[in-house]
């Protein structure tokens, strides 16, 4: 599963990196997580606030930390 981090490397963007990595280790779910911190591609993605959460191509989260809850939905329930 192809995961991007979408905003410019602040703590909010680092938390949900965090946040994505265990839950997809504690799911057993194989990722690779990148960070995109260039504003014209998080543009590209029709993000206006960060982070954003790109999964295989489709935004899935703008604004905010997403919530565990949420990251496990994304990974399956």
């Amino acid at each position: 599963m192809d995961v991007k981090v979408l905003g410019t490397g602040c703590a909010n963007c680092r938390n949900t990196i965090a946040l994505i990595e265990q839950v997809a280790k504690d799911k057993g779910v194989p990722v690779s997580v990148t960070k995109v911190e260039e504003m014209r591609d998080i543009v590209g993605y029709g993000v206006m606030s960060t982070p954003g959460v790109v999964i295989d191509g489709k935004v899935v989260h703008a604004g905010g930390v997403p919530s565990r809850a949420k990251v496990e939905q994304w990974f399956g329930a």
